[in-house]
């Protein structure tokens, strides 16, 4: 790769790894809708006009079954499961849980069109990614039952971050994906808008969980996608997927040395398990990369 790309490499695994540890710190003050559609609108007001200059917008005409399929399940769906889940959970469980993406698609592509082999390498993967699963909801800090459901939203979250490339493979791939990208973020703003209505918050927030906010809009979403697009247009779709393996350990290292979360024995251990069945599910082709 060249140095810009691995800048853009770098950059982009420490950006895709803050949003649950400003998730968390935002949810101090904020309801969990208002934290996801403001997110989900800052970024749209950045990338669109980025769109449009590009000439992606009007290739929109005639996919727009795509576009709000793709919007629910790859942004309203992710951003409010992982808001609302956060209220229960530790912020490195949370980045965990998520890096479950890849073993999501390699289990789901081949129902969504995509023909890829049920290899021993895969199949192991993803056996040994759900122990580490089991082995964190198990002896980790998840606990009681708004824990587990945390935990639950969080594997939906990873769900719906699989479910969103392979929509955009099968149906959005003879456009310029940064069209879909961007106007679905304006489209999830708008469905999660009454939500973040009634959960506005009464007073102005402290500059503190206004800087959280404008970082997970800003950062973690717009010059998130910049950089990404960039990756993947320098250094190709196989070698960007990689990020996919650093987000993790950058939320569960913020998680545990800022907000001092208890991660435990357990916990490191489903991490190496996790990433460990990410690898082997997904070597044999490339990840489709979240947003």
């Amino acid at each position: 790769m060249t140095p810009g790309a691995w800048g853009a490499f770098v950059a982009l695994g420490i950006i895709w790894g803050v949003p649950y540890f400003f998730i968390k710190i935002a949810l101090d003050e904020v309801e969990p809708l208002f934290i996801a559609w403001s997110r989900l609108t800052l970024a749209a007001l950045i990338l669109l006009p980025v769109a449009w200059r590009r000439g992606a917008l009007p290739q929109l005409r005639g996919h727009w079954g795509a576009v709000l399929a793709f919007a629910i399940v790859e942004f309203v769906v992710p951003f409010t499961a992982i808001s609302v889940g956060e209220q229960w959970i530790d912020s490195s469980v949370t980045g965990l849980l998520i890096a479950m993406v890849p073993l999501f698609v390699a289990a789901i592509s081949r129902f969504a069109g995509v023909h890829e082999p049920m290899t021993l390498a895969r199949f192991l993967g993803l056996m040994i990614g759900l122990s580490g699963v089991a082995l964190l909801l198990g002896f980790g800090s998840v606990h009681g039952l708004r824990g587990w459901a945390g935990a639950g939203l969080m594997l939906l979250a990873a769900l719906g971050y699989a479910i969103g490339p392979l929509i955009m493979k099968r149906r959005l791939a003879d456009i310029d994906s940064f069209g879909p990208v961007a106007v679905c973020q304006l489209v999830a703003a708008l469905i999660l808008l009454p939500g973040a209505i009634s959960g506005w918050p009464a007073q102005l927030p402290t500059p503190r969980t206004l800087f959280a906010l404008a970082v997970l809009g800003i950062a973690c979403s717009a010059i998130a996608m910049l950089l990404m697009f960039y990756l993947v247009r320098t250094a190709g779709p196989g070698r960007s997927s990689v990020i996919t393996y650093v987000n993790p350990a950058v939320a569960t290292l913020l998680g545990v040395l800022v907000l001092h979360e208890p991660l435990g024995w357990s916990g490191y251990a489903a991490f190496a398990l996790i990433l460990l069945g990410s690898w082997l599910a997904t070597r044999a082709g490339a990840v489709p990369v979240r947003e």
